[in-house]
């Protein structure tokens, strides 16, 4: 799969979407549970989800709540995740 540097140069290019994409790539969460993790704002997490998914790295896997949403990284996010936490470890000594 041929990747998609523009989409990688995206999240590097702003610490929270590096934060929020790698939790999600754990496991699914939801916006509080990310917060939680990741000791960023419910509102800027909640920011950040919208920003990912606008770029369809993040999807919403339960559409028809109203709250106790969760998110997961969608297949092109999963890809951008793995990039993302390969730079990350790369770059921690």
């Amino acid at each position: 799969m041929e990747k998609n540097w523009e989409k990688i140069g995206y999240v590097l290019a702003g610490k929270y979407r590096i934060q929020v994409l790698l939790s999600l790539y754990e496991q699914p969460m939801t916006p509080k549970e990310i917060s939680n993790r990741t000791n960023l704002y419910l509102s800027h997490v909640s920011f950040t989800i919208k920003e990912l998914m606008k770029y369809s790295l993040v999807e919403c896997l339960t559409p028809t709540l109203r709250r106790g949403r969760i998110y997961g990284l969608t297949p092109i996010g999963k890809s951008i995740a793995t990039e993302v936490d390969k730079r990350e470890k790369r770059g921690k000594y």
